[in-house]
């Protein structure tokens, strides 16, 4: 059961949350990082698009040989084991030889995504946004690596913008897959998320129509406007919209987010913004340098193993970044 939270009273902005950013490879960098650190991970990976993404060292591993590699913890932080028993590796293996190409995206994203399970805290949440190429292939194997009882949801981002073929349906819309670290723990909160117009408000009475309606588990939510304040001129950069439905939902004003491609830096100046803490890693420097600019008030750092969760208490105050 979800955790829920009552509705905060005050009106008053929160205080801004500590950012920090990492220039580094990924990898490298949240291997450094403390377990179960994390209440919200949103990871938006590169898209599968063919071209051929940089592998990781790892390959997969059986249970046991992960197991070994693993600290020692009252359960096990990755369920191996999914579809009645099939194991995790039989699965990949069956779908290396049906795609080859998605073996090399997965094996790209694998040693990420247990990293981010070792991260997440007890009652956090993981968000993986993915295209329409990969979205099911991935949700079978983050269902076998992760346990299929640990999915929450399947969020679809749908948006009306840009050239569309006429040789078939035109593709506006991507998946966001949602996994809890435990579904008796998580921490989902409703009341918090902002609300959005009826389709048909003249079928609710009036009181209804002005409050909005929670959203469904689709979102109709524009790109990034070509003119406007959020635009940064970064090309995969995400809506604060979208963003914002998620961290208000799954954390609370003091927890802290980590997004480790965090390309324009979007998760984390709303976090902030909402008095959350931020950890973002990219180890593209046009990437970091759009972020020093978007929160000046970010720690940025090209080391590792620094502790990454300490506020950033004795650093001066900046005037919020535009976005």
């Amino acid at each position: 059961m979800a955790a829920t939270g009552a509705v905060s009273e005050s009106t008053s902005p929160p205080e801004r949350g500590a950012v920090k950013i990492y220039h580094g490879e990924n990898l490298a960098v949240i291997r450094e990082l403390p377990d179960a650190a994390f209440t919200l991970i949103y990871l938006d990976p590169p898209f599968n698009t063919g071209r051929q993404q940089s592998r990781a060292v790892e390959t997969a591993r059986s249970a046991h040989a992960a197991a070994e590699h693993t600290p020692p913890r009252d359960e096990p932080a990755i369920v191996r084991r999914g579809f009645h028993g099939r194991e995790y590796e039989r699965l990949r293996g069956d779908l290396r030889t049906y795609d080859d190409t998605f073996d090399d995206y997965w094996s790209f994203l694998e040693p990420r995504l247990i990293e981010a399970w070792r991260l997440l805290a007890d009652d956090g949440t993981l968000y993986v946004h993915l295209d329409y190429r990969e979205v099911h292939y991935a949700k079978v194997m983050l269902d076998a690596l992760f346990g299929r009882e640990r999915f929450l949801n399947e969020l679809i981002w749908a948006y009306d913008y840009g050239a569309k073929t006429r040789k078939r349906w035109p593709t506006k819309h991507d998946t966001i897959l949602v996994y809890v670290k435990d579904r008796s723990r998580y921490w989902f909160n409703s009341d918090e998320v902002d609300r959005e117009p009826y389709m048909a408000p003249g079928l609710v009475t009036a009181e209804k129509a002005a409050r909005g309606k929670l959203p469904t588990d689709v979102w109709w939510h524009t790109i990034v406007p070509t003119t406007g304040r959020e635009k940064t001129g970064y090309p995969t950069q995400k809506p604060e919209g979208i963003l914002r439905r998620i961290v208000q939902a799954s954390t609370r004003p003091g927890d802290s987010v980590l997004d480790f491609f965090a390309g324009s830096g979007t998760t984390g100046a709303v976090a902030s913004a909402l008095g959350r803490d931020a950890v973002l890693v990219d180890e593209n420097p046009d990437a970091v340098e759009v972020m020093r600019r978007r929160m000046p008030h970010a720690v940025v750092t090209d080391e590792s193993a620094p502790d990454m969760l300490a506020r950033c208490d004795s650093e001066p105050s900046s005037p919020r970044a535009g976005a």
